[in-house]
């Protein structure tokens, strides 16, 4: 058989050549040139280390910022609704209180109740869960069905109504965000922790006399928290939007309070001719739901192995 003809000459160009040149196949001299698909490559490590830097001046904010910012509750009806200066970089609030010292003030309040309630509705969604998973399959059924039928009401709606028969507050905020939102946690920890006992280890462990709680405690439930762990920390960002959202409308935190959402709130009746009192409380909202979304999104990519694999195979 002539050489041209055989399987064996079919040619590829070598793995030297730059990943973007076309490779060559073909049977003899029937040959043709096909384009190299570009591969996505992986997100730089710059927004890591942004979106890391950014998260930790937030916290940094948070704890101490209060600390060093004067009383932002006390009125000064003179300087009301000044706009940005080097005095007030974040101009003035309708009774002239300062915006930006009130959005560091604010943080001690917003970001920390978001923490309580994702413990909160955390905590409640783990119980359940590890019922249902490790239960009998009657009650794994019956919770399964009572966590379905809350997923089915629109939560921040139902958030709302809880929230508007406890009393417009930031207690009532917080109560009315957990309640509504253990079904999803619920519902992710029970599949991973049902995805864990089906592994070879879990089997192993069982076959060489692990008796059920040691074998919940140390070998299944530690495996199948990560990912809940990194759902929580995507939440907190969604949080932050739904806590200022039930004080925007006026069932969450009440004026004085420099709660972000409530700023926002007490700004609507000045924004055509003070645009500042409400844009700069809004503008913290929006960058720390972001913020937070982008840590979520890095802290699955960082863990997932079949992401981790695919990236390297790109690379």
């Amino acid at each position: 058989m002539n050489g041209g003809n055989s399987p064996e000459s079919l040619t590829e160009t070598p793995e030297t050549t730059p990943p973007d040149s076309p490779r060559t196949w073909g049977l003899g001299e029937h040959q043709w040139n096909i384009p190299r698909l570009r591969m996505p490559r992986r997100r730089p490590p710059t927004l890591d280390i942004v979106v890391g830097a950014l998260v930790l001046m937030l916290l940094l904010i948070m704890i101490i910022g209060p600390f060093f910012a004067p009383d932002v509750y006390q009125s000064d009806i003179l300087n009301a609704l000044e706009p940005p200066s080097r005095a007030h970089p974040f101009g003035t609030d309708e009774q002239g209180r300062d915006v930006l010292w009130r959005i560091v003030v604010g943080a001690q309040v917003t970001l920390p109740a978001a923490f309580l309630i994702i413990l909160l509705y955390g905590s409640i969604g783990s119980a359940i869960a590890i019922l249902a998973a490790f239960g009998p399959r009657w009650l794994d059924e019956a919770l399964m069905r009572i966590t379905d039928v809350a997923l089915s009401f629109p939560s921040l709606v139902f958030a709302l109504a809880v929230a508007a028969v406890l009393g417009p507050s930031t207690r009532s905020t917080i109560i009315a965000l957990a309640v509504t939102g253990w079904p999803l946690t619920t519902r992710l920890l029970r599949g991973t922790i049902r995805q864990t006992m089906a592994l070879p280890f879990v089997e192993g462990a069982t076959a060489l006399g692990v008796s059920r709680v040691r074998l919940m405690m140390v070998h299944i439930i530690p495996n199948a928290v990560p990912p809940l762990l990194i759902k929580w920390a995507g939440d907190v960002g969604t949080t932050v939007l739904a806590i200022s959202g039930l004080s925007f409308i006026g069932a969450g935190a009440q004026p004085p309070s420099p709660e972000w959402g409530a700023m926002v709130s007490s700004a609507q009746g000045s924004m055509s001719h003070a645009w500042w009192a409400a844009f700069f409380p809004g503008m913290v909202i929006a960058i720390t739901a972001t913020i937070f979304g982008l840590l979520g999104d890095i802290l699955h990519e960082r863990t997932d192995p079949s992401i981790r694999f695919r990236g390297k195979a790109r690379r």
